[in-house]
């Protein structure tokens, strides 16, 4: 007990460096709760108390960042709130009403936004980031290479949009507003100074100027998702295509797109930029849902206290797996051949190839997600057959994975029972009618499971550390995994897999096999409707049911959310293959 104890106060001065106990409870005086039970810490060395040091560096962590949270995050929620609503509103306004609330207006809103945003960025970076102990913390899984990779590349190809935008801009400059040059000017620099900041700090706990860094990393998250409500409103109305039910003539509505017919463009490729722009949309889309996420992990980060032996760093690697990588690009290759095919087909406006191209896109969608859900049932049952302990430890990072995966599936949760209802209770009859019913049934199944697999992968032990720890607790697991060997350096040992002698458990294998694959049939279903499919609007069956008005409500809501769910379910997937 006493070389316990003495662990416990070795690990709580290592976590703790220059703050005692005594300095957080004088910090807190009105806090009788925190003092008290910082005082029954104090206490922990007694027989009575036989608590492991893990959890007692817990148990601090909590009480610490209770004191630091202070009632102060009800503030930082109410800031967040009311620039998310005004926001909603002007980005609203603007869409559907050019006379009393124009453009203009809601880029002027935009532009305060970034900039109040880009100086505090600016002022973390310059002032708090380099005071000394402002970081004395950092979380270990916050912000992965692969996740901060994904965000540079998503940032890049924000920042060519707004190339193109600038040039469109510049081109109607002679009629039209120049906030419609500084706009994009503005956002492209808050690219490169939001990119450059949430790549070096992304994974700070900061322990000074805590207030000031939540309000700044609030505004940070308010404004990303503005920006990205803005994206998606604008790529919604471009790519909604309204059937015209008497003539069966399908029409693009444009009005996002739409400039005075008074004033023209003074070159003659500001069309051809301006239709390459709305092929990027979805990356920028994707950029700022990307940084939502890693300000909201920051967030969560200030004043906490981490553990940084907690991270155990997990190397990639595709060896030994073949069948999903494979199966998994055939399925992107096909998916690409039909999904170009139908968007030629649609542009026609002829019907019979309408509906030529809708029951490919049917059938190639229902093979996908039936194959996806035959292979996900493959994966819960090896987890069945998986003694992998799950992880208790405190993860904000998992945390907002599991919340965003389930909120976001909510989307074409949406969509799908409202097909189901529609098909159904009009009794509709026809090919097109039955697929688009088993679409929509198949698609409810496969995200309950893809769910659930992904959820208990994320919360499992990653398999290195379970061997880890078996070697000190089982004399055997020596002669039960030869691939385990051991270095002995200054009197401390340490425990290792080889990665070249013998290959994998099957079940491991398998978990890696259907994770590539279902990472791979995920990007597929987000390149279709990220990059302009439609058969919501382009098969008239939902519209004739809730009228024209509801149902595009309906799509221009749940399907921006559905597309997020597909790119966050392939993040999600890469970090289960990794930890199989």
């Amino acid at each position: 007990m006493k070389t316990v104890s003495r662990r416990m106060f070795r690990t709580c001065n290592k976590l703790f460096s220059r703050k005692t106990l005594n300095d957080v409870v004088e910090a807190h005086p009105s806090n009788i709760e925190t003092a008290a039970q910082m005082d029954n810490i104090q206490h922990l060395t007694s027989p009575s108390h036989n608590t492991s040091v893990r959890d007692s560096i817990h148990h601090i962590e909590e009480v610490m960042e209770r004191a630091h949270h202070d009632g102060g995050w009800l503030l930082y929620g109410i800031i967040c709130i009311n620039i998310l609503i005004l926001g909603c509103a002007l980005v609203s306004g603007s869409a559907f009403n050019s006379v009393a609330i124009t453009a203009v207006d809601r880029q002027i809103f935009l532009i305060i936004l970034l900039l109040l945003t880009i100086s505090w960025m600016l002022f973390y970076t310059v002032f708090t980031s380099r005071k000394d102990e402002a970081v004395s913390f950092r979380d270990g899984h916050a912000g992965p290479a692969w996740l901060r990779a994904g965000l540079l590349l998503f940032g890049l190809l924000s920042l060519i949009m707004d190339i193109f935008k600038i040039a469109i801009a510049v081109g109607y400059l002679h009629c039209d507003s120049a906030v419609k040059v500084a706009f994009p000017v503005v956002q492209a620099v808050f690219l490169f100074v939001q990119t450059y900041f949430l790549w070096i700090h992304v994974k700070d706990c900061v322990q000074q100027h805590t207030h000031f860094t939540r309000c700044g990393l609030t505004l940070t998250l308010s404004t990303n998702l503005v920006v990205w409500m803005a994206a998606v409103t604008e790529e919604s109305l471009h790519q909604t295509d309204i059937p015209d039910l008497h003539y069966n003539v399908s029409q693009r509505m444009s009005r996002a797109s739409v400039v005075n017919k008074k004033c023209n463009c003074s070159y003659s490729a500001c069309y051809t930029l301006k239709e390459a722009s709305f092929y990027l949309y979805p990356f920028n889309i994707e950029y700022s849902l990307f940084a939502s996420a890693m300000a909201y992990v920051m967030w969560k980060n200030v004043g906490r206290l981490v553990d940084n032996h907690s991270h155990h760093k997990v190397k990639f690697r595709i060896k030994d797996v073949c069948l999903g990588p494979l199966t998994g690009v055939l399925l992107v290759v096909a998916g690409l051949a039909t999904f170009i095919m139908y968007e030629v087909e649609i542009e026609t406006g002829d019907v019979t190839k309408t509906d030529k191209a809708l029951l490919i896109h049917f059938i190639m969608n229902i093979v996908i997600v039936s194959m996806m859900s035959l292979s996900t049932v493959i994966g819960c049952i090896i987890y069945r057959l998986d003694h992998r302990e799950h992880v208790s430890e405190k993860n904000p990072t998992r945390s907002l994975d599991v919340g965003l995966l389930v909120g976001a599936s909510l989307g074409q949760f949406i969509i799908s029972y409202f097909t189901i209802v529609a098909v159904v209770a009009t009794e509709a009859r026809g090919y097109l009618n039955a697929l688009n019913l088993t679409w929509a049934l198949l698609t409810v199944l496969q995200l309950s499971l893809q769910n659930y697999f992904i959820i208990k992968g994320l919360h499992r032990e990653p398999f290195h550390v379970m061997q880890e720890a078996a070697l000190h607790t089982n004399p055997h697991a020596f002669q039960e995994h030869p691939e385990i060997i051991i270095v002995q350096e200054s009197h401390k040992t340490s425990y290792f897999l080889t990665s070249s002698c013998d290959k994998p458990s099957w079940k491991r294998r398998v978990l890696k096999e259907v994770c590539a694959f279902l990472l791979l049939a995920n990007i597929i279903l987000w390149i279709m409707p990220a990059f302009g499919a439609r058969p919501q609007f382009d098969h008239p069956i939902e519209i004739k049911f809730y009228k024209v008005s509801m149902w595009t409500a309906i799509v221009n809501i749940g399907l921006p959310f559905g597309i997020f769910y597909r790119m966050h379910s392939v993040a999600s997937l890469f970090e289960v293959y990794i930890i199989s």
